[in-house]
């Protein structure tokens, strides 16, 4: 009788340790591996979201993909991660539109075609005009879009107050820094700035030495981190959007199987879509932050903002001489303010 137990508890033992060295599907070696690229820092949402989707892909395949995130430019900037995609060196990213190759791609940053987060979550939402527009002229070239990363509004930051901030027929009273495209430039003077170029790498430095008064080109959370030592006044324009688009090389996409396109799209598309309502609470913390700190912030309805966003829609027309005029005639259709 005890030989007959014996012998069983050793059958038992045998069967659980080849259980244990048997490996499970989300343990065995993936059968495939994307690189993905991201631009923002590490601990920064974005990344988070890039880290989610590499994890939630995993889960639902299995362990059989098996996505390796790759933030802060690790495998080169906006503009080289597209060309790698295009080659099929780099699998995803989530990065800038780039505009090198065809200007068009630069749309998301034109000024005002919304003013406020509800106006936002239409303009990209999953299936728009946007969104379709985005993949048709990343298709054209080789690459696949998928979703939209937003992280929030634009604003501008001074260390003096602006004069009547609301009305664009009225210098603003600063020399504000924008950044170097013609789609923020022109703008930024129908709204009453008097305007210059400086690379974002300067923004502290110039500010601080009054170089320029005011600094445009920043969402809540990038102007408090970078400038609230030497910011004091902040003014929640909403003329511009913070936003990454997530991508997908063809080359990797024409590889993979189709329930695995389907799968990861999905995937892509819910976290890029829970992104807009993120965006807004971290606005309002980061200018809570910036109350705390003494800074001065004004924020404004789209009903106030209405002057300032038709004065710069005035503007849209003479960027046809680079996005044409047949893009931008569409554009002005499906996102301009309704009459």
């Amino acid at each position: 009788m005890k030989k007959m137990l014996f012998l069983s508890i050793a059958v038992i033992c045998s069967c659980f340790m080849l259980a244990l060295a048997a490996p499970t599907p989300a343990s065995a070696a993936p059968e495939i591996t994307l690189r993905f690229a991201g631009q923002l820092p590490p601990e920064h949402n974005g990344t988070g979201y890039m880290n989610e989707i590499a994890k939630t892909v995993s889960e639902r395949s299995g362990g059989r993909i098996e996505i390796k995130v790759y933030p802060a430019n690790q495998l080169g900037d906006y503009g080289l991660v597209h060309q790698e995609m295009i080659k099929g060196t780099i699998d995803m990213a989530m990065i800038s539109a780039p505009g090198d190759i065809d200007p068009r791609m630069n749309f998301p940053y034109i000024n005002y075609f919304a003013s406020d987060y509800k106006q936002l979550e239409d303009a990209f939402k999953t299936g728009g005009w946007a969104y379709k527009k985005m993949d048709e002229l990343n298709q054209a070239v080789g690459v696949k879009f998928l979703g939209f990363n937003v992280e929030g509004f634009i604003g501008l930051a001074s260390t003096k107050p602006l004069t009547e901030p609301l009305n664009p027929k009225v210098d603003k009273g600063v020399l504000c820094r924008v950044p170097n495209m013609t789609a923020y430039q022109l703008p930024a003077a129908a709204m009453g700035f008097r305007t210059m170029t400086i690379p974002y790498s300067d923004l502290y430095t110039s500010l601080q030495t009054g170089v320029v008064d005011a600094v445009d080109g920043l969402p809540p959370a990038a102007a408090y981190s970078i400038l609230k030592d030497v910011l004091k006044y902040w003014y929640q324009l909403n003329y511009s959007i913070e936003v990454e688009p997530y991508f997908m090389s063809m080359k990797t996409w024409d590889k993979l199987k189709p329930e695995d396109r389907e799968m990861i799209a999905d995937v892509v598309a819910k976290i890029a879509e829970r992104s807009i309502p993120l965006a807004k609470t971290e606005d309002e913390n980061y200018m809570n932050l910036m109350k705390e700190a003494g800074i001065q912030v004004f924020s404004y309805t789209a009903e106030d903002l209405l002057p300032m966003r038709l004065a710069a829609v005035g503007t849209w027309p003479a960027l046809s001489n680079t996005m044409t005029k047949e893009f931008m005639d569409e554009f002005e259709k499906e996102l301009g303010p309704k009459k």
